[in-house]
């Protein structure tokens, strides 16, 4: 029997520096190979199939509630609201994650929209877990980086059975959050959050707090605990739902691997299991390429299926395994689910060089013209650069890599006037290199490019 090593989970210890050591921080991930053109078709969002999915979902809260107000003087009350809220405190999860990464509409304002009410469902700051679901995509299940792990080793059942009924995550989330309105930033938030943004965590943390009181009154003044069951209680007793998908991610498999095919579980779904969790059971290939919005995400495993593990078949195979792990692990934290990976070569961007001669105007050619909404990546001397026509036909020029997170642009999409980052899914104003979506703060070098005869021209002082 192996003796049980415990690990600090938490982001502000020892492990974090350890991870850094490693190169496991802000690491090189491995890529599934896949068409360029293919890709770039994959990551079109539109506001309608959002916009109908977002309409049912509402739809199904209402009458869910109606049912739960009409029968709550009954025995019927303990189902219906066991329903109710896990549609609000469950399935808000998948709505405030997917717009959260700006991918399930394609206007900005929809998103957020979807995104605001959401996390006050599930008692998330919207800002702060903003920045920690960033991070959970940059270091994903990391030791000491990722703040979204959800079973530390040695895990147990205890621990899964506490975390369905969220008795103790719950009012912890809560708790954080009134600290953050009465104290302010605490030294995780320090950590994961810009100093820029400080200021915008705390406001939130009281306006969610403010609602929260406000039912308490409103149940007081009632005398009925009605008001709590409906607002805020969902956050806790309507949690059952999230954890139920949200436990196939990633339990059970390996810590501290740049490859989301050992770490991360794609699991075969029933049509109203993937509506609630909005296709996220396809989560390998989500967090390979999260700039892809949730209704292509089958479409994407098919493109790439014969790179990755084979799914588990059902929601009930992906049980059996992580209750098998946890028992291993209990025993031997080091212990983890043999997975079979196919070997296949790690995908890398296509760089276009630089034709070597200048025209008599001091403009260097790299190329034939693109497309509005179409990428291209060059090299002009060291600098690797990508050269994009908005939606509306200006061309422009700026340097590939993400100022945030070091991502290749030239895997992203064109989005109206603006260009989206494949890592974290946030934009620069193509013409300026302003960002204008977080997690980007620092705005993109930009370069004076030209259209002439079908050819694209750069200046030569700037290459």
């Amino acid at each position: 029997m192996t003796a049980a090593v415990t690990r600090d989970y938490s982001i502000i210890g020892a492990e974090s520096d350890r991870a850094a050591e490693r190169g496991l921080a802000n690491g090189q991930w491995f890529q599934a190979n896949i068409d360029p053109a293919r890709l770039r078709e994959l990551m079109e969002r539109t506001n309608g199939r959002a916009g109908v999915d977002a309409l049912i979902w509402v739809v199904l809260i209402v009458v869910a509630a109606v049912i739960a107000w009409n029968v709550r003087a009954t025995w019927w009350a303990i189902p219906a609201f066991l329903v109710y809220g896990g549609l609000v405190g469950g399935s808000s999860d998948a709505r405030w994650h997917e717009c959260g990464h700006g991918t399930a509409f394609r206007t900005a304002w929809l998103n957020d929209l979807v995104y605001y009410p959401a996390s006050f469902m599930i008692a998330r700051e919207p800002t702060y877990w903003r920045w920690s679901h960033f991070r959970h995509h940059t270091d994903t299940i990391v030791v000491g980086r990722d703040p979204e792990i959800i079973f530390p080793r040695p895990p147990s059942y205890g621990g899964v059975a506490l975390a369905f009924s969220n008795i103790v995550g719950g009012p912890k989330l809560m708790a954080g959050t009134v600290r953050h309105a009465l104290l302010g930033v605490d030294a995780v938030v320090t950590e994961i959050v810009p100093e820029r943004e400080w200021s915008k965590v705390v406001r939130e943390a009281r306006v969610m707090v403010a609602l929260w009181v406000g039912v308490l009154v409103l149940a007081g003044i009632t005398a009925s605990i009605w008001p709590v069951l409906f607002i805020g209680g969902p956050t806790i007793y309507g949690a059952w739902m999230m954890v139920f998908f949200g436990v196939t991610q990633h339990a059970g498999l390996r810590e501290d691997v740049l490859d989301h095919r050992f770490s991360t579980r794609t699991v075969t779904m029933n049509p109203l299991f993937r509506f609630l969790y909005l296709n996220m059971n396809y989560h390998v290939e989500h967090h390979m390429f999260p700039a892809v919005p949730y209704r292509s995400l089958p479409a994407l495993h098919n493109e790439i299926a014969d790179q990755l593990p084979d799914p588990s078949p059902s929601t009930w195979a992906a049980y059996r395994e992580i209750f098998h792990a946890i028992g291993r692990q209990a025993v031997d934290p080091t212990w983890e689910i043999d997975r079979r990976v196919p070997e296949v070569q790690a995908a890398s961007g296509q760089i276009v060089q630089a034709f070597e001669w200048r025209g008599e105007d001091s403009w260097l050619d790299v190329g034939e013209d693109v497309a509005p909404g179409e990428l291209r990546p060059i090299t002009v001397g060291n600098s690797e650069r990508v050269i994009a026509r908005t939606e509306s036909g200006v061309l422009c020029a700026l340097a590939r890599r993400c100022t945030h997170g070091d991502a290749d642009l030239a895997q992203g999409l064109v989005i109206g006037e603006e260009i989206e980052c494949p890592k974290h899914n946030g934009r620069f104003l193509l013409a300026t290199g302003e960002p204008t979506r977080r997690p980007i703060l620092e705005p993109a070098q930009t370069y004076s490019v030209r259209s002439s005869s079908g050819r694209i021209q750069m200046e030569v002082e700037e290459a």
